[in-house]
């Protein structure tokens, strides 16, 4: 128990009352209390039912002082006998515990000033009613006294235009004539403007000397008011910088995940957390603000799994069984050696380009584009090329190839289940290059395609093409000499949510090896764009995947954390679980979805009753993890060059003999790459009426093809309105998001068809050959002219 004072009954009006989360130890972390801050003390307790009875703590804020240290977190001490490390929900929380704290000690420490100048104002409460009834008081006596100086103003202007007028009389008598009345006439009106102009005096007076007797409490009012001021610009600075530096610091909470459920952290004595922890003796419930608890946790296994020769594989005991053994001999020959004689006879034949023209520094508001598109699909919202990079989406698909490496040792596993953890790295791998693109994507074109032949530098080629429009979806064909196929297709679906961007890929990824048959498929997390309104933009992804073999049964559960203000853990975080067909954990990854991934062989697994809300969790006994995939190092001046990896750099490079679709062969992409921002946004309007003019041609195609001989007769002759179409001449919904659209029945994608995969169960577009034969050809005549 806390040996400080009890604190005193609040009472309503004098008092800020909240939840607030303290930092307790490195064990427990932060705790969610009831704080209370009354007559310049600031007591907590554990929850509201203690306040009649049991204080856990007290400080006085008259000696206190306050930090704030970053949009959620402040510090409160008093010189070192006590500091609470607290922590608000929000930072409009923490904002008005900061005004309520800061008003709290300016009243404590100004008391006998406030009592030279006056009445002295109740304590201040965390709304300032105090502060506010007496600067409201002080007005009032005020405006009585300019009222005063306006009635002495109006009389001194009536009496003086009647002495003028009595002078200038005066004046104008001619020699001799009686001037007696005149003379008291002056008299008189001198008398009644020497007395006004006293009044006028004492008014002056006494409104100064009012002013003078307020100003020094009005003085410190005007400077707490700009101390709040520059706290908020720098709230706001702090959004704008979208945090960099606070994500990828180590918070004084932050420790390794294996380490918050090591037994031999159970000893209360053995770890020391910043702060006073007298409330914490016994046992209470955790509280983590928003974050949710893990899974599973994992600890070192038993020595008697691992080898004592010295070598590099860790070897397993006979229990693991022959499967074990051939997994760690197939690690040492594809993870850990180097490149296969069969990769070294891959020469690049030809030096690709390192730089592309820097970015312009041009300045647009995006809030004054997206305040009215609010709730609607991004795919419909006009957007100047300001917001893009000089990339289609195309190409932000076949920079999902950036790492192929992971599938060619994948393709050599004799594992399936180690083969899934590569293909679970690779599929983490393709959000890396997301983490500083905050540009938008051009929407491609209908029909529009891109190569990528890599075939004699990395042994893949690659094709995309945009098969739909509305809904817009992008079909990807990958194939490799290492034997395996790539493919996939991708729907965005995206919303603006006013303060964010949510972009959902809807869509199956599937992946083929030759040698094993295994058949892999899974699905995209969600990504989200911050600070749309204010601040410096900045990605994040979460959701999970769920990567599923369907030949052998084996999954890989894949979780991708959402970024949070609250959690301890480091940004960006990825852990999953590679099970077989049965439910038994094999593998577990770790890592970051920017960085790298890690895997480490399960040895032993058990349940534990430790987790949060008494929720049960899984603990692995693993062997020492190893690095299955690194990012690499963005080029030299990548921040000029809208942070593109050494492979986007490459993409939009000039090449012969590609189809006319290509998405090289863009003139608006062309035009925003090279820095003529002006010109590319023009084209790209071009660009799009010409596709809106196509797609209307395409409708009244379909109309006539569904209407009969007498039907066409009596029709009207269409013009180049907006066209309505008649659901029941059709067959088909007239909405533009069906799937069953006029547009996209009559669309037939040109290197893709559609079919149902057997093994997935999922309808998908899929490569149906020739587009190779035709580039070798040059033979592009059937291409449609889209640019």
């Amino acid at each position: 128990m806390s040996s400080e004072p009890k604190s005193p009954t609040p009472t309503p009006g004098d008092t800020y009352k909240g939840w607030l989360f303290k930092w307790t130890n490195y064990i427990k972390g932060y705790q969610r209390r009831w704080f209370v801050l009354s007559n310049g003390l600031l007591s907590y307790y554990r929850t509201q039912a203690e306040m009649g009875h049991t204080c856990r703590g007290t400080i006085n804020l008259a000696t206190a002082n306050i930090v704030v240290e970053d949009s959620c977190n402040f510090v409160i001490s008093n010189g070192g006998a006590q500091t609470y490390h607290l922590k608000a929900s929000s930072e409009v929380e923490r904002q008005r515990w900061i005004t309520a704290l800061e008003l709290a000690f300016d009243t404590g420490n100004n008391s006998d000033d406030s009592c030279e100048d006056g009445p002295s104002a109740p304590p201040a409460s965390g709304h300032g009613g105090g502060r506010t009834l007496d600067i409201q008081s002080t007005l009032r006596t005020l405006g009585s006294k300019v009222e005063d100086l306006d009635t002495c103003n109006d009389l001194i202007v009536k009496h003086g235009s009647a002495l003028q007028r009595s002078l200038s009389e005066l004046e104008g008598i001619q020699p001799g004539a009686d001037v007696g009345d005149k003379m008291r006439q002056v008299t008189e009106r001198a008398t009644l403007f020497r007395i006004t102009s006293n009044a006028m005096i004492n008014a002056c007076r006494d409104f100064l000397s009012l002013a003078q007797n307020h100003s020094k409490r009005w003085q410190k009012a005007l400077q707490l008011e700009r101390d709040q001021r520059v706290r908020l610009e720098e709230t706001l600075e702090q959004l704008a910088k979208q945090h960099n530096h606070l994500e990828r610091a180590f918070r004084g909470a932050t420790v390794l995940p294996s380490s918050n459920s090591n037994p031999a952290l159970g000893s209360k004595g053995s770890l020391s957390g910043k702060g006073d922890s007298s409330d914490e003796d016994d046992n209470n419930v955790f509280f983590d603000a928003m974050e949710e608890p893990a899974e599973f946790i994992t600890v070192p296994a038993d020595p008697k799994y691992h080898r004592r020769s010295g070598s590099n594989v860790s070897g397993f005991s006979n229990e693991t069984g022959m499967d074990d053994l051939s997994v760690n001999f197939d690690e040492l020959s594809v993870a850990s050696s180097p490149e296969s004689p069969q990769s070294l006879e891959l020469e690049p034949v030809r030096q690709r380009r390192t730089r592309i023209p820097d970015k312009p520094n041009y300045y647009l508001n995006l809030w004054s584009i997206m305040k009215n598109c609010i709730g609607k699909e991004l795919s419909k919202i006009p957007m100047p090329v300001n917001f893009n990079e000089p990339l289609s989406m195309l190409q932000r698909l076949s920079e999902d190839l950036e790492y192929f490496e992971l599938l060619d040792k994948a393709s050599k596993c004799q594992s399936s289940l180690e083969q899934m953890c590569y293909v679970a790295a690779f599929t983490v791998s393709s959000y890396s290059t997301t983490v500083h693109r905050t540009g938008k994507p051009f929407n491609p074109l209908l029909g529009e395609t891109f190569e990528l032949d890599r075939l004699r530098e990395c042994g893949y080629r690659s094709l995309c093409e945009q098969v739909s429009h509305h809904p817009p979806a992008a079909a990807h064909h990958a194939f490799s000499e290492k034997g395996w196929t790539l493919r996939q297709e991708i729907t965005l679906a995206s919303k603006f949510r006013g303060k964010y961007l949510s972009i959902m890929p809807l869509g199956a990824i599937q992946c083929m090896f030759a040698k094993s048959n295994n058949h892999y498929s899974w699905k995209k997390v969600t990504t989200t764009v911050h600070n749309i309104i204010v601040g410096k933009l900045w990605i994040d992804q979460s959701g999970e995947i769920d990567v599923v073999n369907h030949k052998t049964g084996d999954r890989c559960h894949l979780k991708f954390a959402p970024y949070s203000y609250f959690s301890r853990d480091v940004p960006r975080k990825v852990t999953g679980v590679v099970t077989d067909k049965d439910g038994k954990a094999h593998y577990v990854l770790s890592g970051t979805w920017d960085e790298k991934m890690e895997f480490s062989r399960i040895m032993q697994s058990s349940k534990s009753e430790n987790g949060a809300e008494g929720k049960q969790r899984t603990v692995y006994q693993t062997l020492k993890a190893k690095e299955i995939w690194r990012k690499n190092p963005l080029p030299e001046g990548a921040e000029t060059m809208y942070f593109f990896s050494s492979l986007a750099l490459t993409l939009n490079e000039p090449e012969e003999g590609i189809a006319p679709t290509d998405s090289r062969r863009r003139p608006d992409q062309r035009l925003m790459e090279d820095g003529h921002w002006d010109e590319a946004n023009a084209e790209k309007q071009r660009l799009e009426e010409k596709q809106r003019t196509v797609r209307r041609e395409r409708e009244r195609e379909v109309i006539k093809a569904a209407q009969t001989p007498d039907e066409a007769s009596t029709q009207e002759p269409i013009t180049d309105s907006p066209l309505k179409i008649d659901p029941d001449q059709i067959g088909t919904e007239a909405s533009e998001g069906s799937d069953e659209s006029p547009h996209q029945d009559s669309h037939q994608a040109l290197w893709f068809e559609k079919t149902d995969d057997a093994q997935s169960g999922e309808t998908l577009h899929v490569y149906k050959g020739g587009y190779w034969e035709t580039k070798d050809s040059g033979a592009w005549d059937m291409c449609p002219d889209i640019f």
